[in-house]
Protein backbone atom coordinates (compact mmCIF):
# COMPACT_ATOMS: atom_id res chain seq x y z
CA UNK A 1 0.00 0.00 0.00
CA UNK A 2 0.94 3.65 -0.93
CA UNK A 3 1.71 5.89 1.99
CA UNK A 4 2.02 9.37 2.04
CA UNK A 5 3.01 11.81 5.06
CA UNK A 6 2.49 15.51 5.43
CA UNK A 7 4.27 16.25 8.34
CA UNK A 8 4.80 19.87 10.81
CA UNK A 9 1.99 21.46 9.48
CA UNK A 10 -0.68 23.65 11.06
CA UNK A 11 -3.17 21.50 10.59
CA UNK A 12 -7.09 22.34 10.01
CA UNK A 13 -8.73 18.97 10.57
CA UNK A 14 -12.12 20.85 9.49
CA UNK A 15 -15.13 20.76 11.38
CA UNK A 16 -15.02 22.45 15.42
CA UNK A 17 -11.66 20.59 16.00
CA UNK A 18 -8.92 24.05 16.27
CA UNK A 19 -5.96 23.85 14.11
CA UNK A 20 -3.24 22.11 15.84
CA UNK A 21 0.61 21.45 14.65
CA UNK A 22 0.37 17.91 13.67
CA UNK A 23 1.14 15.06 10.61
CA UNK A 24 -1.47 13.77 8.29
CA UNK A 25 -0.91 10.17 7.27
CA UNK A 26 -2.20 9.10 4.32
CA UNK A 27 -2.62 5.48 3.24
CA UNK A 28 -4.15 3.33 0.05
CA UNK A 29 -6.01 6.98 -1.01
CA UNK A 30 -7.52 7.65 2.54
CA UNK A 31 -6.52 9.38 5.71
CA UNK A 32 -5.06 7.03 8.01
CA UNK A 33 -3.76 9.50 11.07
CA UNK A 34 -4.18 12.98 11.74
CA UNK A 35 -2.30 14.25 14.89
CA UNK A 36 0.61 15.38 16.76
CA UNK A 37 1.48 12.37 18.09
CA UNK A 38 1.25 10.14 14.78
CA UNK A 39 4.02 7.81 13.85
CA UNK A 40 5.35 8.22 10.79
CA UNK A 41 5.78 4.65 8.93
CA UNK A 42 9.21 3.49 7.65
CA UNK A 43 9.73 4.24 4.14
CA UNK A 44 7.10 7.03 3.68
CA UNK A 45 6.93 9.52 0.89
CA UNK A 46 7.02 12.55 2.70
CA UNK A 47 5.99 16.42 2.82
CA UNK A 48 8.08 18.42 5.30
CA UNK A 49 4.98 21.64 5.93
CA UNK A 50 6.93 23.09 8.43
CA UNK A 51 5.47 26.68 8.96
CA UNK A 52 2.68 26.03 6.35
CA UNK A 53 -0.97 25.69 6.66
CA UNK A 54 -2.59 21.75 5.72
CA UNK A 55 -6.48 21.52 5.29
CA UNK A 56 -9.07 19.09 3.85
CA UNK A 57 -8.99 19.71 -0.39
CA UNK A 58 -11.62 22.04 -1.66
CA UNK A 59 -14.86 21.64 -2.97
CA UNK A 60 -16.77 23.56 -5.40
CA UNK A 61 -20.65 22.09 -5.21
CA UNK A 62 -21.38 23.54 -8.72
CA UNK A 63 -19.93 23.87 -11.72
CA UNK A 64 -19.21 22.83 -15.71
CA UNK A 65 -15.70 21.67 -15.45
CA UNK A 66 -14.69 19.67 -18.63
CA UNK A 67 -18.22 20.35 -19.86
CA UNK A 68 -17.58 24.17 -21.17
CA UNK A 69 -13.95 23.56 -22.94
CA UNK A 70 -11.07 25.86 -21.66
CA UNK A 71 -10.17 27.87 -24.39
CA UNK A 72 -11.52 26.31 -27.41
CA UNK A 73 -15.13 28.41 -28.06
CA UNK A 74 -18.67 26.94 -29.20
CA UNK A 75 -16.84 23.25 -30.01
CA UNK A 76 -16.25 22.64 -26.47
CA UNK A 77 -19.20 23.77 -25.21
CA UNK A 78 -21.21 20.65 -24.04
CA UNK A 79 -23.28 21.23 -20.96
CA UNK A 80 -26.44 22.42 -22.50
CA UNK A 81 -28.91 20.16 -24.89
CA UNK A 82 -30.59 23.06 -25.72
CA UNK A 83 -32.88 21.54 -28.37
CA UNK A 84 -35.85 20.76 -25.85
CA UNK A 85 -36.86 22.14 -22.84
CA UNK A 86 -36.72 18.79 -20.62
CA UNK A 87 -33.94 16.54 -20.77
CA UNK A 88 -33.73 14.67 -17.77
CA UNK A 89 -32.03 11.31 -19.72
CA UNK A 90 -28.81 13.21 -20.19
CA UNK A 91 -25.79 13.07 -18.22
CA UNK A 92 -23.24 15.90 -17.56
CA UNK A 93 -20.87 13.36 -16.93
CA UNK A 94 -20.94 11.98 -20.67
CA UNK A 95 -20.03 15.53 -21.59
CA UNK A 96 -16.72 15.56 -19.54
CA UNK A 97 -13.53 16.51 -21.17
CA UNK A 98 -10.66 15.21 -18.24
CA UNK A 99 -7.90 17.43 -20.23
CA UNK A 100 -9.88 20.57 -19.98
CA UNK A 101 -7.53 22.80 -18.88
CA UNK A 102 -9.90 23.73 -15.94
CA UNK A 103 -9.06 20.83 -13.89
CA UNK A 104 -5.37 21.53 -13.99
CA UNK A 105 -6.68 25.04 -12.76
CA UNK A 106 -8.14 23.51 -9.99
CA UNK A 107 -5.47 21.43 -8.39
CA UNK A 108 -3.33 24.41 -8.68
CA UNK A 109 -6.20 25.75 -6.31
CA UNK A 110 -6.45 23.23 -4.30
CA UNK A 111 -9.62 22.56 -5.21
CA UNK A 112 -9.96 18.83 -4.93
CA UNK A 113 -13.61 17.57 -6.32
CA UNK A 114 -15.93 19.73 -7.84
CA UNK A 115 -19.79 18.83 -8.79
CA UNK A 116 -20.45 18.87 -12.44
CA UNK A 117 -24.24 20.01 -13.61
CA UNK A 118 -25.74 20.81 -16.99
CA UNK A 119 -26.57 23.91 -17.69
CA UNK A 120 -29.46 26.07 -17.24
CA UNK A 121 -30.58 26.41 -20.90
CA UNK A 122 -33.53 24.01 -20.12
CA UNK A 123 -36.50 23.86 -17.27
CA UNK A 124 -34.69 19.86 -17.08
CA UNK A 125 -31.29 19.97 -17.81
CA UNK A 126 -29.85 16.43 -16.52
CA UNK A 127 -28.09 14.68 -14.16
CA UNK A 128 -25.26 15.90 -12.38
CA UNK A 129 -22.06 14.00 -11.96
CA UNK A 130 -19.36 14.66 -8.49
CA UNK A 131 -15.84 14.00 -9.49
CA UNK A 132 -12.37 14.20 -8.53
CA UNK A 133 -9.96 17.02 -10.49
CA UNK A 134 -7.37 14.26 -11.31
CA UNK A 135 -7.75 11.22 -13.43
CA UNK A 136 -6.95 10.32 -17.39
CA UNK A 137 -10.67 8.86 -17.55
CA UNK A 138 -13.64 10.08 -16.38
CA UNK A 139 -14.80 7.11 -14.97
CA UNK A 140 -12.76 6.91 -12.74
CA UNK A 141 -12.60 10.28 -11.51
CA UNK A 142 -16.61 9.62 -10.57
CA UNK A 143 -16.99 9.69 -6.74
CA UNK A 144 -21.02 10.03 -6.98
CA UNK A 145 -23.02 9.61 -10.25
CA UNK A 146 -26.45 10.87 -9.24
CA UNK A 147 -25.31 13.96 -7.97
CA UNK A 148 -28.45 15.81 -8.52
CA UNK A 149 -30.92 16.83 -11.31
CA UNK A 150 -30.62 19.88 -13.13
CA UNK A 151 -33.68 22.11 -13.03
CA UNK A 152 -33.88 26.12 -13.78
CA UNK A 153 -35.86 28.55 -13.24
CA UNK A 154 -35.94 32.38 -14.31
CA UNK A 155 -33.97 34.00 -17.62
CA UNK A 156 -32.00 31.34 -18.86
CA UNK A 157 -34.97 28.77 -19.65
CA UNK A 158 -37.54 31.46 -20.84
CA UNK A 159 -34.61 32.90 -23.54
CA UNK A 160 -32.60 29.99 -24.52
CA UNK A 161 -35.36 28.72 -26.70
CA UNK A 162 -36.00 31.05 -29.59
CA UNK A 163 -38.77 28.93 -31.14
CA UNK A 164 -42.26 30.36 -28.97
CA UNK A 165 -44.37 28.20 -30.62
CA UNK A 166 -43.97 25.87 -27.37
CA UNK A 167 -43.26 26.30 -23.83
CA UNK A 168 -41.24 28.02 -21.64
CA UNK A 169 -41.71 31.81 -23.11
CA UNK A 170 -42.58 32.61 -19.21
CA UNK A 171 -42.03 31.62 -15.55
CA UNK A 172 -45.51 30.16 -15.60
CA UNK A 173 -44.48 28.31 -18.12
CA UNK A 174 -41.00 27.21 -16.54
CA UNK A 175 -42.97 25.73 -13.64
CA UNK A 176 -46.10 23.65 -15.72
CA UNK A 177 -43.17 21.88 -17.90
CA UNK A 178 -41.42 21.15 -14.77
CA UNK A 179 -44.92 19.88 -13.00
CA UNK A 180 -46.15 17.98 -16.21
CA UNK A 181 -42.62 16.00 -16.47
CA UNK A 182 -42.77 15.49 -12.55
CA UNK A 183 -46.40 14.01 -12.60
CA UNK A 184 -45.52 11.94 -15.91
CA UNK A 185 -42.48 10.25 -14.10
CA UNK A 186 -45.43 9.76 -10.97
CA UNK A 187 -47.14 8.08 -13.31
CA UNK A 188 -44.69 6.11 -14.61
CA UNK A 189 -43.41 5.27 -10.98
CA UNK A 190 -46.99 3.94 -10.30
CA UNK A 191 -47.43 1.95 -12.98
CA UNK A 192 -43.93 -0.14 -13.41
CA UNK A 193 -45.51 -1.59 -10.04
CA UNK A 194 -47.88 -3.26 -11.11
CA UNK A 195 -47.63 -7.09 -12.58
CA UNK A 196 -44.85 -7.75 -15.18
CA UNK A 197 -47.77 -7.48 -18.01
CA UNK A 198 -49.25 -4.09 -16.99
CA UNK A 199 -46.02 -2.24 -16.90
CA UNK A 200 -44.54 0.29 -18.83
CA UNK A 201 -41.35 -0.07 -21.06
CA UNK A 202 -38.66 1.24 -19.35
CA UNK A 203 -37.90 4.96 -20.13
CA UNK A 204 -35.22 6.57 -19.87
CA UNK A 205 -36.83 9.97 -19.93
CA UNK A 206 -38.23 8.80 -16.69
CA UNK A 207 -35.66 6.56 -14.80
CA UNK A 208 -34.15 9.55 -13.39
CA UNK A 209 -37.12 11.61 -12.92
CA UNK A 210 -38.00 8.65 -10.70
CA UNK A 211 -34.78 8.58 -8.42
CA UNK A 212 -35.77 12.13 -7.83
CA UNK A 213 -39.43 11.26 -6.65
CA UNK A 214 -38.05 8.50 -4.13
CA UNK A 215 -35.67 11.28 -3.05
CA UNK A 216 -32.97 9.11 -4.46
CA UNK A 217 -31.27 12.52 -5.50
CA UNK A 218 -32.31 15.98 -5.47
CA UNK A 219 -33.43 19.05 -7.72
CA UNK A 220 -30.56 21.24 -8.22
CA UNK A 221 -32.52 24.82 -8.48
CA UNK A 222 -30.85 27.26 -10.91
CA UNK A 223 -32.14 29.83 -9.63
CA UNK A 224 -31.37 34.07 -8.80
CA UNK A 225 -34.56 35.84 -8.36
CA UNK A 226 -36.45 35.21 -4.81
CA UNK A 227 -39.50 34.83 -6.34
CA UNK A 228 -37.92 32.06 -8.74
CA UNK A 229 -36.11 30.64 -5.44
CA UNK A 230 -39.49 30.38 -3.90
CA UNK A 231 -41.26 28.83 -7.12
CA UNK A 232 -38.65 26.03 -7.29
CA UNK A 233 -39.18 25.25 -3.48
CA UNK A 234 -43.30 25.31 -3.95
CA UNK A 235 -42.70 22.73 -6.44
CA UNK A 236 -40.10 20.50 -4.40
CA UNK A 237 -42.58 20.37 -1.64
CA UNK A 238 -45.80 19.68 -3.67
CA UNK A 239 -44.03 16.47 -5.32
CA UNK A 240 -41.66 16.11 -2.32
CA UNK A 241 -38.67 16.15 -3.28
CA UNK A 242 -35.59 17.26 -1.97
CA UNK A 243 -33.77 20.73 -3.37
CA UNK A 244 -30.50 22.50 -3.65
CA UNK A 245 -30.79 25.82 -4.56
CA UNK A 246 -28.32 26.89 -6.71
CA UNK A 247 -27.03 30.26 -6.92
CA UNK A 248 -29.83 31.58 -4.58
CA UNK A 249 -28.69 35.29 -5.88
CA UNK A 250 -31.17 37.12 -3.73
CA UNK A 251 -31.82 33.91 -1.58
CA UNK A 252 -30.67 36.20 1.33
CA UNK A 253 -33.92 38.07 1.15
CA UNK A 254 -35.52 35.31 2.28
CA UNK A 255 -33.38 33.33 4.37
CA UNK A 256 -35.68 32.71 6.94
CA UNK A 257 -37.87 30.89 4.15
CA UNK A 258 -34.94 28.77 3.48
CA UNK A 259 -33.88 28.14 6.63
CA UNK A 260 -37.87 27.13 7.90
CA UNK A 261 -37.69 24.88 4.45
CA UNK A 262 -34.53 23.38 4.94
CA UNK A 263 -33.02 24.32 1.85
CA UNK A 264 -29.97 24.25 1.43
CA UNK A 265 -28.28 27.23 -0.69
CA UNK A 266 -24.69 27.03 -2.84
CA UNK A 267 -24.24 30.53 -3.61
CA UNK A 268 -22.47 31.99 -6.24
CA UNK A 269 -20.54 33.02 -8.44
CA UNK A 270 -20.39 36.61 -6.35
CA UNK A 271 -17.48 37.69 -8.05
CA UNK A 272 -18.71 38.89 -11.24
CA UNK A 273 -20.70 42.02 -12.98
CA UNK A 274 -24.56 42.33 -13.06
CA UNK A 275 -24.91 41.46 -16.63
CA UNK A 276 -28.39 40.79 -16.12
CA UNK A 277 -31.72 41.66 -14.45
CA UNK A 278 -31.14 39.23 -12.51
CA UNK A 279 -28.55 39.91 -10.99
CA UNK A 280 -29.17 43.63 -9.98
CA UNK A 281 -29.50 42.52 -6.34
CA UNK A 282 -25.87 40.56 -6.35
CA UNK A 283 -24.01 40.90 -2.82
CA UNK A 284 -21.28 39.68 -1.07
CA UNK A 285 -22.99 39.64 1.98
CA UNK A 286 -25.63 36.88 0.60
CA UNK A 287 -23.55 34.05 1.66
CA UNK A 288 -23.02 35.50 6.18
CA UNK A 289 -27.04 36.58 5.32
CA UNK A 290 -28.18 33.05 4.97
CA UNK A 291 -25.48 31.38 7.90
CA UNK A 292 -26.90 33.68 9.94
CA UNK A 293 -30.01 32.62 9.09
CA UNK A 294 -29.00 28.90 9.96
CA UNK A 295 -28.85 27.48 6.40
CA UNK A 296 -26.45 25.40 5.28
CA UNK A 297 -24.05 27.27 2.82
CA UNK A 298 -21.63 26.23 0.42
CA UNK A 299 -19.78 28.64 -2.36
CA UNK A 300 -19.84 28.12 -6.00
CA UNK A 301 -17.42 29.62 -8.93
CA UNK A 302 -19.88 28.17 -11.59
CA UNK A 303 -16.70 27.56 -13.58
CA UNK A 304 -15.99 28.83 -16.05
CA UNK A 305 -18.46 31.65 -15.60
CA UNK A 306 -15.97 32.44 -12.33
CA UNK A 307 -12.42 30.80 -12.74
CA UNK A 308 -12.09 27.92 -10.60
CA UNK A 309 -9.09 28.84 -8.91
CA UNK A 310 -10.85 31.42 -7.20
CA UNK A 311 -13.22 29.68 -5.10
CA UNK A 312 -11.19 30.78 -2.07
CA UNK A 313 -11.31 34.65 -3.40
CA UNK A 314 -14.78 34.18 -3.04
CA UNK A 315 -15.02 33.05 0.14
CA UNK A 316 -12.66 35.57 1.35
CA UNK A 317 -15.12 38.09 0.23
CA UNK A 318 -18.11 36.83 1.80
CA UNK A 319 -16.01 36.70 5.09
CA UNK A 320 -15.06 40.73 4.57
CA UNK A 321 -19.28 40.99 4.04
CA UNK A 322 -20.19 39.72 7.01
CA UNK A 323 -19.23 35.48 6.77
CA UNK A 324 -17.63 34.07 9.84
CA UNK A 325 -13.92 32.95 8.45
CA UNK A 326 -15.09 29.24 9.69
CA UNK A 327 -18.32 29.34 7.92
CA UNK A 328 -16.74 30.39 4.94
CA UNK A 329 -14.24 27.49 5.15
CA UNK A 330 -17.18 25.21 5.53
CA UNK A 331 -18.59 26.41 2.85
CA UNK A 332 -16.20 24.90 0.26
CA UNK A 333 -15.38 22.09 2.21
CA UNK A 334 -17.33 20.13 4.99
CA UNK A 335 -20.74 22.35 4.01
CA UNK A 336 -20.00 21.44 0.31
CA UNK A 337 -19.75 17.86 0.72
CA UNK A 338 -22.74 17.23 3.40
CA UNK A 339 -25.25 19.03 0.03
CA UNK A 340 -23.49 16.54 -2.37
CA UNK A 341 -24.46 13.71 0.35
CA UNK A 342 -20.72 13.03 0.39
CA UNK A 343 -20.26 14.44 4.66
CA UNK A 344 -19.21 11.03 5.84
CA UNK A 345 -16.64 10.55 3.15
CA UNK A 346 -15.28 14.50 2.16
CA UNK A 347 -14.40 17.62 3.48
CA UNK A 348 -12.30 16.68 6.41
CA UNK A 349 -9.05 15.44 7.74
CA UNK A 350 -10.35 12.94 9.54
CA UNK A 351 -9.36 8.78 9.28
CA UNK A 352 -11.07 6.97 6.74
CA UNK A 353 -11.72 9.87 4.97
CA UNK A 354 -10.42 10.47 1.22
CA UNK A 355 -6.77 11.23 1.36
CA UNK A 356 -7.26 14.71 -0.10
CA UNK A 357 -5.09 17.40 1.30
CA UNK A 358 -4.09 20.69 0.47
CA UNK A 359 -0.48 22.65 1.71
CA UNK A 360 -1.11 26.20 1.35
CA UNK A 361 1.94 28.85 2.50
CA UNK A 362 -0.64 30.76 4.51
CA UNK A 363 -4.22 30.74 5.34
CA UNK A 364 -6.32 29.65 2.34
CA UNK A 365 -8.36 32.92 3.01
CA UNK A 366 -5.47 35.20 3.03
CA UNK A 367 -5.87 36.66 -0.56
CA UNK A 368 -1.70 36.20 -1.01
CA UNK A 369 -1.67 32.79 0.39
CA UNK A 370 -0.91 30.15 -2.50
CA UNK A 371 -1.14 26.14 -2.95
CA UNK A 372 1.99 24.43 -1.89
CA UNK A 373 1.13 21.27 -2.75
CA UNK A 374 -2.71 19.32 -3.18
CA UNK A 375 -3.02 15.49 -2.74
CA UNK A 376 -6.14 13.46 -4.33
CA UNK A 377 -6.75 9.86 -3.19
CA UNK A 378 -3.04 9.99 -2.08
CA UNK A 379 -1.53 11.11 -4.95
CA UNK A 380 0.89 13.98 -5.16
CA UNK A 381 -0.98 15.81 -8.43
CA UNK A 382 0.74 19.40 -8.31
CA UNK A 383 3.61 20.62 -6.80
CA UNK A 384 4.77 24.55 -6.84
Amino acid sequence: MKTLAIINGIVYRGGDAPPSKGHVIVRDGKIAAVGPNVKVPTGTEVVDAEGQVVTPGLIDAHTHVGNYGEGTGPPGFDANEAVEAATPHVRALDGIDPRDLGFEDARRAGVTTVCVLPGSANVIGGTGVVVKTAGAVVDEMVVKADAGMKVAFGENPKFSHPDKSRMPATRMGTAAVLREMLTQAGEYRRKRRLPAAKRPDFDLRMEPLVKVLAGEMPLRGHAHRADDIATAVRIAREFGCRIVSDHCTEGYLIADYLYENKVPCVVGPTLIGRFKQELRRRTYAAAGILEKAGCTVALTTDHPFLPIDTLVTSAAAAVREGMTPAGAFRAITQNAAEILGLGRRLGKLARGWDGDVVVWDGHPLEAQAKVVVTVIAGELVYRQ
